[in-house]
């Protein structure tokens, strides 16, 4: 019944890998890196914009929001999108609406035009993040997917933490629109390099498209996201924020009933019963939400509690980045996981991550000496952690769901972001505001600063500002540990329940070993290249 489908979906990957793989995988990471950096380098150009825009503190809110919360509630739809129409149209057509919407940003002439090219900016950010996932599972095959994934989780860790360095570097020489235009030749050169060697690939069943499914899961998305990003604001109990999570629960609970009644669901949530997908969802979310929050907190220890500006404090969080970048590169992490297999390469880099954690909030609260131990541990933790989860979330979901995989992978880490920033940063608030509760202001260090009476009183609120960080620190920590855990548990439950598929691909074998790849550990190492193939490769 499956030999038809293997025959239309492209490129199969029983039948080996693209030949000019690493080529794409390298043009296909650059352009992702750009729509990374975006995601951090306006932080660094809110004092630029409000000089020469006049923009308000609403004003930026929105062009840091606007961006977040298209990217994020698209993720779904768009990844569903390119499994049925075509990943490699929907990457070309993402490049484009990326490239227009930096273009505009650059030039914009008001805080209203540049909040509306951020949000078309966010649709471009979208598509690339999604189709450039599902391009490499389509062009490697499951040998190589492990190192492959690798290297786009370094990009990722990459563009995450370096777009305040590069942001502060640009703005020490340009105008603030040069973080922008500096896209556009980027994209340019992905464009040509898509349309001339990626491979085009689609769901070869063509099902009907899920209209109002895709409708609910950007609605309820959106809701979700934005009470998350709005809630330290305005408080966790406004009605604005009550009003958004409530919006955004119901919808996405009418979403899931929708997707389970019908034939043609836009995201299958039998997927969630498969222990793997679930223990590798619970420790991505966990890992975002630890990486985020700590590179939040660290921004703020490292210019209220240490004194350094916002360049320096940049230069200072680079150790995370490139430790990451080393032990990828150079091919430990692939390495850690093919020797030690998926649930103890998560239970370990999860544990680094948690202790790198403990050793910023405990060692770094007066030197950066003792900050740089737990930046470069945790590091490792990511660098071990990240991949092999992604590569989970990927093997358990069908290669012509390749979309779809990279969707949810997607909006895992923007939760997970979103979740970190809002809940460590709620932590350290209520600490700070309990250990100096007779200061106005209280809410934040430079209100409180500009209230005190004598350096006396100024040492005594950055000491409690300090204070709060290190809790906050200590939680995230804990969070981060107990995900680890978990996800390493499930996943070592589901390799246990899984049977182990035979030398020789069998009829019928195909939902077995569809959801049984490289992800599952050591043990199905010599099985995964005819596993890779899942639903259409088991029929030969």
């Amino acid at each position: 019944m499956a030999a038809p489908s293997a025959s239309v979906e492209a490129p199969s990957p029983r039948t080996g890998p693209h030949p000019q793989r690493w080529l794409i995988l390298g043009v296909i990471c650059l352009a992702q890196l750009t729509v990374l950096l975006d995601n951090t380098i306006l932080s660094v150009a809110i004092p630029s914009l409000n000089r020469e825009l006049g923009a308000s503190a609403t004003d930026v809110q929105w062009m840091i929001n606007a961006y977040a919360l298209v990217q994020s509630g698209l993720l779904l739809t768009v990844g569903n999108a390119a499994d049925r129409y075509g990943r490699k149209k929907l990457l070309v057509a993402g490049l484009v609406l990326f490239g227009v919407g930096s273009l505009a940003a650059g030039l914009a002439q008001s805080s209203g035009q540049l909040i509306a090219a951020r949000a078309g900016m966010g649709v471009g950010g979208a598509l690339l993040m999604t189709t450039i996932l599902a391009v490499i599972v389509q062009i490697f095959d499951d040998s190589e997917r492990v190192k492959a994934i690798a290297l786009w989780s370094t990009v990722s860790s990459l563009g995450f933490a370096a777009g305040p360095l590069i942001g502060g570097m640009m703005l020490d020489h340009f105008w603030w629109g040069a973080i922008f235009l500096i896209n556009l030749p980027v994209v340019a050169l992905a464009l040509v390099a898509v349309i001339a060697l990626v491979p085009e690939s689609k769901d070869p069943r063509g099902d009907r498209p899920d209209l109002l499914g895709a409708v609910l899961s950007t609605i309820g998305m959106v809701a979700v996201v934005y009470a998350i990003i709005s809630g330290p604001e305005h408080g966790w109990t406004s009605t604005q924020v009550l009003v958004s999570a409530a919006i955004g629960v119901l919808v996405l609970g009418g979403f899931a009933c929708w997707e389970l009644r019908i034939p043609y669901p836009m995201l299958d949530l039998h997927f969630f019963r498969d222990q793997r997908f679930v223990g590798a969802v619970a420790g991505s979310l966990l890992v975002a939400f630890g990486m985020a929050g700590s590179l939040f907190l660290l921004t703020q220890h490292l210019q209220f509690v240490l004194g350094y500006g916002p360049l320096d404090a940049g230069l200072r969080t680079a150790p995370l980045a490139l430790t990451i970048v080393a032990l990828n590169l150079s091919g430990v992490g692939p390495r850690v996981l093919l020797a030690l297999g998926t649930p103890r390469t998560i239970a370990l880099g999860m544990t680094l991550v948690a202790a790198g954690l403990a050793m910023i909030a405990t060692l770094g609260g007066t030197s950066y000496g003792g900050m740089l131990a737990g930046l470069l541990v945790m590091g490792a933790g990511i660098a071990l952690s990240m991949p092999a989860m992604a590569n989970a979330i990927m093997s358990a979901i069908p290669p012509e769901k390749a979309g779809v995989g990279a969707g949810i992978n997607g909006t895992l880490a923007e939760f997970g972001h979103g979740l970190g920033v809002a809940v460590l940063g709620a932590v350290l608030n209520s600490r700070f505001a309990a250990l100096v509760p007779g200061v106005a202001g209280a809410a934040s260090l430079p209100a409180a600063l500009a209230t005190a009476d004598g350096e006396r009183e100024r040492e005594t609120i950055t000491d409690a500002f300090a204070q709060g960080l290190e809790t906050s620190q200590l939680v995230g920590a804990a969070a981060v540990l107990a995900g680890g855990l978990l996800a390493a548990v499930l996943l070592r439950r589901a390799e246990r329940n899984t049977p182990v598929a035979p030398a020789g691909p069998a009829v019928g074998s195909a939902p077995t070993t569809g959801t049984d790849a490289a992800g599952t550990g050591s043990s199905t190492g010599t099985v995964v290249a005819g596993a890779g193939g899942s639903g259409s490769g088991a029929a030969t």
